[in-house]
């Protein structure tokens, strides 16, 4: 009888265990995100390293993109904080949201292994990216494990439904994926995308209620339309009301020629409405914990 307690109690403490690893907001294993520019971040969470949206040019590679804001300027405007060599230093796996440009030069250059496991949104992304010698790419859905950690596609939209209405704009700017990592014991993320504020973005939030949420915020506009091609500050705002419980981190700000907001004018808008508690503007560089 004594034994048979014993075991009971161990087995007992055990689900207690796994239980409260598997609660949401229980949170045991420390998630990382480091900010390198535009929508590149490097992201520790589930014990593995994810590279997210890789624009690894130097300063002024490439010429602005025409049709949109300041296209006078050259792509990206500033230089990368650190060495490639020390941004691709532990990296497990890449995910690239979609393959513009200033998420996804690596056709460009070698810094990126070709085998290395990487996630992609769709078939024709896949092929566009295994057709520049990549041999590991990977459909990212609804319920993708990689490791331990499960990835998640969520829906979006980037641009108005105006510029969606003229076909030649709407290849261009294609479509865009967001992606939630969640695991046992780690805070859920959210990195919400190319994307307007738009019902993919409530089901998202409604579904996963994320603990952190990566907002591509810098406002990026096209000449003759009104309106943004991805969030701005309002969504800031937005999100921090709509999710009390959510950090806001705010990226893709001061590196491209079209982003019309500035960290300097979203630390503002911030400072403004009293919402520095829950929003963080990191700069390129910076690593942030939770």
């Amino acid at each position: 009888m004594q034994h048979s307690t014993v075991a009971t109690l161990i087995l007992s403490l055990a689900v207690g265990a796994a239980a409260q690893a598997a609660t949401p907001g229980a949170s045991t294993q420390p998630v990382q995100i480091q900010q390198i520019r535009n929508a590149t971040a490097k992201i520790n969470y589930g014990g593995k390293t994810f590279l997210l949206d890789p624009f690894l040019a130097k300063k002024g590679r490439y010429p602005g993109f025409e049709g949109t804001f300041n296209s006078s300027l050259r792509n990206p405007l500033v230089e990368l904080p650190m060495p490639v060599k020390t941004i691709m230093n532990g990296v497990d796996a890449v995910i690239v949201s979609h393959t513009h440009l200033d998420h996804w030069d690596g056709g460009d250059h070698q810094h990126i292994p070709k085998a290395i496991p990487l996630f992609v949104q769709d078939e024709k992304d896949a092929k566009l990216i295994r057709d520049q010698g990549f041999t590991n790419v990977r459909i990212l859905g609804e319920q993708t494990v990689f490791e331990g950690v499960q990835l998640s596609k969520t829906g979006g939209q980037h641009g108005t439904d105006e510029m969606y209405a003229k076909k030649p704009l709407a290849e261009a700017l294609g479509k865009a994926m967001g992606i939630v990592f969640q695991a046992p014991g780690a805070k859920t993320v959210y990195v919400m995308g190319d994307t307007l504020w738009r019902t993919g973005v409530d089901q998202a939030l409604a579904k996963f209620k994320p603990d952190l949420i990566l907002m591509n915020a810098g406002d990026a506009r096209m000449i003759g339309y009104a309106g943004s091609i991805i969030m701005g500050k309002d969504d800031v705002l937005r999100a921090y009301q709509q999710m009390p419980n959510a950090t806001i981190i705010a990226t893709h700000m001061d590196a491209i020629n079209h982003m019309t907001l500035s960290r300097k004018e979203l630390k503002e808008h911030v400072r403004q409405h009293g919402i520095q508690d829950r929003v963080r503007i990191p700069a390129d560089g910076e690593v942030l914990k939770f």
